[in-house]
This record gives structure tokens, sequence and C-alpha cells, in this order.
């Protein structure tokens, strides 16, 4: 899979180099590319922004650079394209894992107050949010997303069992987890995970998942009814 990321920022993403990401990346599990939006203005200051029509606070992302930087990637939209926005979709894991298994990914992250419309109605297939929040810029959601969507990606994680053992799958938190040692400042790892017994563990496990996710986060539980 390729992934590309248009961007003001680029030199943000130092970030998606390092760890499982950095190494799936060196392994070739999948390839991305960031791409600078400036690069592509044609104001001679490489400007990509202006004031909004109508007035208002801060500036507005132009679309000529944007569309060029789009059809320079991607120019028989062989890619599914999505801008990072606030009033997007809300980002799941079930979302993450659908696009992993897709077509190749093109990301648009939006800077100041936004990007002009026409861009959005032109070249954008769909948008993400990652949440109820603002950001300053696209770009950091858009390393939120590559990171869940990277972690699906068959190659990427040492064990194929760690992406679909984890918190959100079947709409449950994720298990307690432990490891050495077996006691630590009085607090002694459950004896269910020491009895070699699988079945018993996977019993444990699964119930303990309920009860963090009833306690935490019932409205998961509501989705499985």
């Amino acid at each position: 899979m390729k992934i590309s990321v248009l961007t003001v920022f680029p030199d943000m993403y130092g970030a998606l180099h390092q760890s499982v990401v950095g190494r799936a990346l060196e392994s070739n599990a999948f390839s991305l590319d960031i791409v600078n939006i400036r690069d592509y203005s044609l104001d001679k200051h490489h400007r990509t922004d202006d004031y909004p029509f109508g007035g208002g606070a801060g500036m507005v992302m132009t679309p000529q650079p944007i569309h060029d930087a789009i059809m320079a990637v991607d120019p028989e939209h062989k890619c599914r394209r999505i801008f990072l926005s606030p009033r997007g979709a809300t980002f799941t894991q079930k979302r993450a894992r659908e696009l992993a298994e897709g077509e190749d990914l093109l990301f648009l992250c939006g800077s100041y107050e936004g990007v002009d419309e026409r861009v959005v109605l032109l070249d954008i297939d769909e948008e993400i949010s990652i949440g109820d929040y603002v950001l300053t810029s696209g770009d950091l959601a858009a390393m939120v997303v590559v990171n869940a969507i990277s972690r699906n990606i068959k190659g990427v994680l040492g064990s194929e069992e760690s992406a679909v053992d984890e918190s959100f799958s079947e709409n449950l938190l994720e298990y307690p987890q432990y490891t050495r040692p077996q006691e630590f400042m009085g607090l002694s790892v459950p004896e269910v995970l020491l009895s070699g017994n699988h079945a018993k563990i996977a019993e444990w496990r699964r119930e303990e998942a309920y009860r963090i996710t009833k306690e935490r986060r019932p409205d998961l539980l509501a989705k499985k009814e």
C-alpha cells in the first residue's frame, strides 16, 4: 500500500519513522510519501493561503496549490482521497481496518482556518475527524490515522494476532496485561494467568474486557446489541 500525505508542514512527519511503523517503512510493508503543498503554489512567495471571502478571522488555504498537488500525486484518481477535518466522520478502529484493506490512500492536511471548499467538492472522497476538538492543522490527525491504519497492514506488527486481540475488537476494551516480576510493590499477577490453563485464561480475559468496557465505555456495549 502507498500512503501520500499533502501538507504545508512536512518536517512534522519524522515521528512516523520511529518504532514499529518506522521498521515497517524500512521493510517496505507499505510506503509513505510526504508532499509539500507549497511546492505546487504558483505564487512567487509560495503562499498557500489568503483572506476568506465574506470576512472572518484567520486565513484559508487556496485551492490552486492543493488541487495541483493532488493531480500530481494521483492524476488518475486511484487513491482514496481523505481530508482530515473536524466536521468529518469520527475515525474508528473498524474504519482503520477497512482502509488498511483497500486502495492506496491520499491524505490532505488543512491548516489555518481550513481549506477552500471547492477543493473538497472537486477532489476529496471522504472527510475524517479524530475527535470533537480543533487542532492547529490536520497533521497530527494524519499521523494518528496513518499510524492506526498501518498497524493493520500485513507484516507491520510482529504478531498478526496483535491487531486483532486488542481494544475495540468486538467493541470491547482490552483486558489487563501483566509481565515479570510476578509481584511488584505488593501487587501480584492474577493466579489464573500462571495456571497454564488456556481455556480459563481466555475466559478471564473475556470477563475482564467486558468489566472494563462496562465501567468505562458502556456505549461500546450498546453497539454490540
